[in-house]
């Protein structure tokens, strides 16, 4: 199927809601690792998503170009040619965008989509996030609610978060003393600012100890518990009932969580959890593997002429390809969204 539509993205994400499921939403930065990302969704039978941080639309652009806004719509635009030979939804987002990305990234990004909107297109991207974590919450909300506004005009959904991802991610480490425990007064600000219009939809991704970077399972402290006191205090603001979940929730940082704490988490209202650590191993691992076992195929020794289908880069890529997408059935199966695709 062609790229998730603006309705079918917010079906994708209600029916996540309902189900207590989420969507692994991976990071990927080349053609190669879209299509290995969307196989691996598709032979899961599960919905899922696609992201651009800011650094890897800057590599899809050219290494000595970094042109970031350039590269996100190419690799946009790739997805939605192969997206429709896989019989799965697909939603695409781009990744964590700091205030000094802003001006490069995420808002020419929101200004090029509501003008495919005027020309009578349809979005190129279904999503985007603003990362205010490292700027005072009236500042983050500020910025927020221009942000909302604009994504309204492109039809895209925002995402936006509340508290600080521990750990490196895209060259930017969070503080030692960062805050990493996201609060209600945090989540009731972030209601009162952007409000609950559905044709203003947002995600909130709200910290409870999650770290970027590679971690060995038990080594990360999280507290999925806060996301439920957050959803609680929404929940009463609103006046909604007891056990309600009004807040669209993702989780950020997940190396290292183990699967009971991220289960956990699903159950308070979770719909998208980034993956990007363990999947980019699972696509480079093959290509290790196949080089240490061809080696004298891969380089011409001692003056031999080396073996060609041993070095073309389709014989390592089709592993790399085959890699990616085993561990996005991991992440689908991890996060229960293993069969749940609207088409099936």
């Amino acid at each position: 199927m062609p790229i998730a539509t603006p309705e079918v993205y917010a079906a994708m994400l209600d029916r996540a809601k309902a189900g207590s499921f989420a969507y692994p939403a991976i990071n990927v930065s080349s053609s190669q690792t879209i299509i290995g990302a969307i196989r691996g969704f598709a032979e899961a039978e599960s919905d899922g998503i696609i992201q651009f941080s800011w650094g890897g639309a800057e590599y899809a652009s050219g290494s000595t170009v970094k042109h970031m806004v350039d590269g996100a719509v190419a690799l946009a635009e790739f997805a939605h040619v192969v997206a429709k030979n896989y019989k799965v939804n697909i939603g695409i987002h781009t990744d964590h965008c700091p205030a000094e990305k802003l001006d490069g990234f995420m808002r020419p990004l929101l200004e090029f989509g509501a003008q495919r909107i005027k020309e009578g297109k349809s979005p190129l991207f279904n999503s985007h996030m603003w990362d205010g974590s490292a700027v005072d919450m009236p500042e983050n909300m500020k910025v927020a609610r221009e942000l909302l506004d604009k994504s309204v005009a492109a039809r895209t959904v925002l995402e936006i978060e509340i508290g600080v991802v521990g750990g490196e991610e895209d060259g930017i480490e969070a503080k030692h003393d960062a805050k990493l425990y996201s609060t209600p007064e945090d989540a009731l600000l972030t209601i009162e600012t952007l409000g609950t219009d559905a044709k203003a939809r947002y995600m909130v991704a709200a910290t409870f100890g999650n770290v970027h970077g590679v971690y060995k399972p038990g080594n990360v402290v999280l507290q999925p518990k806060i996301l439920k006191t957050l959803q609680e205090a929404v929940a009463a603001k609103l006046g909604l009932p007891a056990g309600s979940k009004p807040m669209d929730l993702v989780f950020h940082g997940g190396s290292g969580s183990l699967l009971s704490e991220i289960r956990e988490s699903l159950d308070y209202g979770v719909i998208k959890m980034n993956v990007d650590t363990d999947t980019q191993y699972a696509f480079t691992r093959p290509v290790v593997d196949h080089i240490m076992k061809n080696y004298d195929g891969v380089l011409k020794i001692d003056g031999e002429v080396g073996n060609k289908k041993a070095y073309d880069p389709r014989a390592w890529g089709k592993a790399a390809e085959a890699g990616i997408a085993a561990r996005v059935g991991v992440a689908c199966e991890d996060l229960r969204s293993t069969g749940t695709s609207l088409l099936k």
